[in-house]
């Protein structure tokens, strides 16, 4: 991969990489749980890639202290973002919240951090299983 400038890089462009970047741990988790009907796998990935999915396990994340100082300056990069599209089935809270998740991704990514990415998402994969994310 080319080297991209994340650090230049604003809430959005950062976002726009780490959607792509999560999205894509999700499916290929899910099918590694042997699922295999699209509709099934639609209906589990909210549960991971919703914007109220994402606004509980950034609320997870804080009460475990799970994020460093670092990966907190890029989430709220993402999150403080003016984005000029609107939130969907959302408050507009819970959407700069998602945005904010997916811009870490973006820096963890383009940052060359996969071992990172892997644990993180290992610890989403186990909030979300247990239960921790339902409200």
């Amino acid at each position: 991969m080319q080297n991209l400038q994340y650090e230049q890089m604003n809430g959005l462009s950062l976002a726009y990489i780490g959607d792509a970047i999560y999205e894509l741990e999700v499916r290929q988790h899910l099918l590694s749980l042997g699922l295999t009907k699209v509709n099934d796998l639609q209906k589990r990935s909210k549960h991971y890639v919703s914007a109220k999915a994402h606004a509980a396990l950034f609320e997870c994340m804080m009460t475990d202290s799970l994020l460093t100082n670092n990966e907190l300056v890029y989430f709220k990069r993402g999150r403080n973002a003016k984005s000029h599209t609107k939130a969907k089935n959302t408050d507009v809270v819970t959407y700069r919240i998602s945005t904010g998740i997916e811009a870490l991704f973006g820096f963890l990514h383009l940052s060359g951090q996969p071992e990172r990415i892997s644990e993180l998402m290992t610890w989403i994969f186990e909030q979300v299983e247990s239960g921790r994310t339902s409200k």
